[in-house]
């Protein structure tokens, strides 16, 4: 049983908002992470939606996506730079923060966190917010490799669940990209 809102559904080809970040300790590992999603997501048919800026460009993503033959659009700032590898890419720039968000919110299915920065998981939030938060019928899934989302998940565990009812069918854990794409996939009904 998912969250949807009366009167919406889901085609079998989702858009998910894929929020990750290159910045910081263990850009090897993200990077690889960030490839194997793209690459999953795409052969699973799904639309890869990406918010980038000056500093966050999940490039792996994207490149691998597009490798797989999937379709991504940027979301961006100004001043994001648009390098080689995202020639061809559905680019909307627009200026003011809260918009970008608002339309990463508008063009989501469901939101997927990649183990990455505190900006990129303040950015998913944000935009899932936008969205209406877990009254939007929009679900997230957070792929927690090596505890990434652990503060997230005992919150979730110890705060949300008692407030709550049917927290889970809003924001779960993931333990594999695999994983992610299942949650994601039973939360918006395209089994």
């Amino acid at each position: 049983m998912t969250m949807q809102l009366p009167g919406t559904t889901h085609s079998a080809k989702p858009t998910l908002a894929v929020f990750a970040s290159q910045q910081g300790p263990g850009d090897a590992e993200r990077s690889s992470i960030m490839s194997q999603a793209g690459t999953y997501f795409a052969r699973k048919g799904a639309r890869i939606v990406c918010l980038i800026d000056a500093l966050t460009i999940p490039v792996p993503l994207i490149t691998s996506a597009r490798a797989a033959g999937g379709e991504v659009v940027i979301i961006a700032d100004e001043r994001a730079p648009l390098l080689p590898a995202l020639q061809g890419v559905a680019v909307e720039r627009i200026a003011e923060v809260g918009e970008r968000l608002t339309r990463v919110s508008t063009l989501a299915d469901g939101f997927i966190g990649l183990p990455g920065s505190l900006a990129s998981a303040s950015s998913l939030y944000s935009a899932w917010v936008k969205g209406g938060g877990g009254q939007g019928g929009k679900p997230v899934v957070l792929y927690n490799r090596n505890h990434a989302f652990e503060v997230l998940r005992g919150y979730v565990a110890d705060v949300v669940s008692h407030s709550r009812r049917g927290h889970e069918q809003v924001v779960q854990f993931a333990d594999s990209i695999e994983d992610s794409w299942n949650r994601i996939a039973r939360m918006l009904n395209l089994h």
